[in-house]
């Protein structure tokens, strides 16, 4: 199966209840985690993390699953194109 990057945005609500569950299901996942930022957002009572992924459909799949059937997590995953094409199927010029 072709790897894939990912962006998925999680919301973490009560955060002090739901951190320890997320943090785990982050941490069985560590092997197809690129990047991580988190963002406290302690006005709203929450907390906010970016993860950048790279790996199959399934490897992605299976982390935002298993985020989303937690207590007071949501999660959103933006799945690039199999090997980076863009719109009109070629890969982009940098």
């Amino acid at each position: 199966m072709e790897s894939r990057i990912a962006v998925i945005g999680i919301l973490v609500y009560r955060p002090a209840e739901t951190a320890g569950a997320v943090q785990d299901v982050l941490s069985r996942h560590a092997s197809i985690v690129v990047g991580r930022m988190g963002i406290p957002y302690r006005e709203r009572g929450l907390s906010v993390i970016a993860l950048i992924v790279d790996g199959t459909t399934d490897q992605i799949g299976a982390l935002s699953g298993q985020l989303g059937r937690l207590a007071g997590v949501r999660v959103k995953t933006a799945v690039t194109s199999p090997a980076g094409e863009g719109v009109s199927g070629h890969v982009p010029e940098l």
